[in-house]
C-alpha cells in the first residue's frame, strides 16, 4: 500500500527476527484447490494441469489486492504423489473423482512392519523410488519423468509470475516430517501400535531419515536462496500422543533439524495442524527467532503467545470455518483481535488456519487480506 513503510520483505523478515514491522505481514495460505474456488476454476483443470494452478493462484492474487508473501502453488496432486509428499494413494478430480471435488488422499496401509529396517538400512529415498511408489500407482518409469519435468516446469512460470509482480515466496524447500511421513504410509493406527510394540524399529528409521533429511534441506533451501525451510507435521500432537511419546519419538529429531538449519541461517517453518496446546512449551527450547509456527485454528493462538512471546514468531490463524461459513464482520473481527493480542509487540504474521478452504466465501477472504493490510 501507499503508505506503507517497509516492502513486504522488509516486512516479513522484520517480523521472523522479532522486531516490529511497521504493519502485521499477511500471508495466507493459498494452494491451487482454495484459489480454483475463488478464481471460479473447476478443481479438475488445476489439478492436471501445471500452468493452471498456476493462473488461478495468481488471478486471485491480483483480484484481491495482493499480500506480502505467496505460497507455492505450482504443483499437481500426482506431483505430490510422485516426489512423496504426500506417500499415499489418492484420487484425482477429473480422473477418478468429480471435477468440483478436491483431490482426496486415502490413507491405507500400504507400508509394513519389515520396511523399517528397509528405509533405515537403504534410505528413505531409495526404497521410496525402487520399492514403495510402485505399490501406490501404476505410473510407468516415464511417467514419472514426465510428472517431475512438468512439476519443474510449473514452478518455473510461478516464479516468472512472481518476478512480474516483484513478489517473492514465503519459502521454496519443503519436507514433512520423517514422523509424519511414517504415519501416512503406515497409517495411523499400525503406525501407533508400532510405536509402543516396535519402538527400537521405528526409531532406527527415523534416524536413518532425520539423517538424509537435514543435508537435503540446507541445500534445497541455500540453492533457491530463500532460507526459509516448511517441516510439516499434522500428528505428533498431544492431540494424539502423550509427552513420553512427543519425547521419544519428535522432539529429538525436530530440534536436531531446526539447530542444523539455523546453523546455517535458515528458518523452520512448522506446519502444525491440530492441537499443539500440550506441546508449546518445548518450542521454547529453540534458538530465538530459528523457527515460525504456523498453526491451525485448533492450537489456541493467544496462549501460545504467552508462552513464546519474543522467542518464536507465529503464524496464523483464521479458521477455515470462518472464512467459508462466517461473515465479512466476523472475520474482520477476528483478524483484529490477532493483530492487537498475537501481533502487538511484533512476531506474528496473519494468515489462515491451516489452509484456506476451497469453498472460502469471497467476501470473507478480501476482508482478511483487507483487515490485515489496513491496520497499524
Amino acid at each position: 500500500m501507499a503508505n506503507d513503510a517497509m516492502t513486504s520483505d522488509e516486512r516479513v523478515w522484520a517480523t521472523i527476527r522479532l522486531e516490529r514491522p511497521d504493519r502485521t505481514p499477511v500471508i495466507p495460505t493459498l494452494l491451487p484447490e482454495p484459489a480454483a474456488g475463488l478464481a471460479g476454476v473447476s478443481q479438475a483443470e488445476i489439478a492436471n494441469d501445471n500452468s493452471a494452478a498456476v493462473a488461478a493462484t495468481f488471478d486471485v492474487f491480483d483480484e484481491y489486492g495482493g499480500w506480502d508473501n505467496i505460497y507455492p502453488s505450482s504443483y499437481l496432486p500426482s506431483q505430490l504423489q510422485v516426489t512423496g509428499v504426500f506417500p499415499m494413494r489418492m484420487k484425482i478430480p477429473g480422473r477418478n473423482l468429480a471435477d468440483d471435488i478436491p483431490y482426496q488422499l486415502d490413507e491405507v496401509e500400504v507400508m509394513k512392519i519389515e520396511d523399517y529396517d528397509k528405509i533405515a538400512d537403504q534410505g528413505f529415498e531409495r526404497f521410496f523410488l525402487d520399492e514403495y511408489l510402485g505399490r501406490l500407482t501404476d505410473l510407468t518409469p516415464d511417467d514419472i519423468e514426465g510428472e517431475r519435468r512438468s512439476m519443474f516446469d510449473g514452478g518455473a512460470l510461478f516464479l516468472a509470475e512472481c518476478a512480474k509482480r516483484d513478489i517473492k515466496p514465503f519459502f521454496l524447500a519443503n519436507c514433512l516430517h520423517p514422523f509424519f511421513k511414517l504415519s501416512l504410509m503406515r497409517s495411523m493406527v499400525p503406525f501407533t501400535q508400532d510405536l509402543f510394540y516396535e519402538p527400537e524399529t521405528v526409531l532406527r528409521a527415523l534416524r536413518r531419515m532425520t539423517d538424509d533429511l537435514i543435508p537435503r534441506v540446507v541445500e534445497m533451501a541455500e540453492g533457491v536462496g530463500i532460507p526459509i525451510s516448511m517441516l510439516t507435521e499434522e500428528r505428533a500432537s498431544g492431540f494424539f500422543y502423550s509427552p513420553k511419546i512427543f519425547e521419544r519419538f519428535w522432539w529429538p529429531y525436530t530440534v536436531e533439524i531446526v539447530e542444523a538449519c539455523w546453523s546455517e541461517d535458515i528458518v523452520s517453518l512448522f506446519h502444525l495442524d491440530t492441537s499443539f496446546d500440550k506441546n508449546m512449551k518445548y518450542f521454547r527450547q529453540l534458538p530465538r527467532g530459528a523457527a515460525i509456527l504456523e498453526l491451525d485454528g485448533t492450537t489456541d493462538i493467544f496462549a501460545a503467545k504467552e508462552v513464546l512471546r519474543g522467542h518464536l514468531c507465529l503464524k496464523g490463524d483464521v479458521p477455515a470455518a470462518l472464512l467459508a461459513t462466517g461473515t465479512p464482520e466476523e472475520v474482520e473481527s477476528y483478524c483484529r483481535r490477532l493483530i492487537s493480542e498475537v501481533g502487538g509487540d511484533g512476531g506474528f504474521i496473519l494468515g489462515t488456519g491451516c489452509s484456506v478452504p476451497p469453498n472460502a466465501r469471497p467476501e470473507n477472504f478480501r476482508a482478511m487480506i483487507e483487515t490485515g493490510k489496513q491496520l497499524r
